[in-house]
């Protein structure tokens, strides 16, 4: 995907999906497709327990949660059916998660701009909490392009280095502390930040 800056546009597949359904359910199936950046196209009573209601809806956004989030609010009374109809223009952007300012390619997502930010945040506060803690302090971030849309911080793990200074000798604490330091320092620049697997999978549901 190229950077923002030299793109001219981007064109995503859409699809004409058909919806057969009890009235009841309407109101629900219609905003689970306008949330999906869908566009209602008609509605046609089959029978009067019957409904069919046709959307234009981007391909991507019915590839994950889709057919399960209609099972759900159709309670199973609806069927779903779909076929390709053209490309058109979006506005869709990279968001690029980062550990430490290093991209974690497998991370990276094409979104459309107006969920970007929000879909940031989810990541970097769900990797907040499935990765482990190192003896550097771990920056995640998410990017479009050079601009930060979504940050969390994982703190070091903390070593008493002082453990041994007995007394008040002070000046021997500060020394060990401010080498501690430079030491966290050095490691968070050569350091790196291994993602366990579950973490993967964890991301990708959001």
């Amino acid at each position: 995907m190229p950077e923002p800056t030299v793109l001219d546009r981007v064109e995503e597949p859409y699809i004409l999906a058909q919806i057969i359904t009890s009235p009841e359910y309407i109101g629900s199936i219609i905003n689970l497709c306008l949330d999906k950046r869908g566009l209602i196209k008609k509605q046609v009573y089959l029978t009067p327990e019957r409904i069919e209601m046709s959307f234009e809806l981007p391909l991507a956004e019915i590839v994950f949660d889709f057919y399960d989030r209609l099972k759900s609010i159709s309670r199973g009374y609806a069927s779903f059916d779909y076929y390709p109809i053209d490309y058109r223009e979006s506005d869709l952007v990279r968001l690029d998660i980062k550990l430490n300012s290093e991209p974690v390619d497998a991370l990276s997502a094409l979104v459309h701009k107006d969920k970007a930010q929000g879909l940031g945040r989810q990541i970097c506060s769900k990797l907040k909490d499935l990765l482990p803690k190192q003896q550097f302090v771990i920056a995640i971030q998410a990017s479009i392009g050079a601009k930060i849309i979504a940050r969390e911080t994982i703190s070091a793990m903390r070593k008493d280095v002082t453990a041994k200074c007995y007394g008040g000798d002070i000046t021997r604490k500060r020394k060990l502390l401010e080498k501690q330091k430079k030491g966290k320092k050095k490691m968070r620049q050569i350091g790196s930040v291994e993602v366990p697997q579950k973490a993967f999978l964890d991301v990708l549901k959001l």
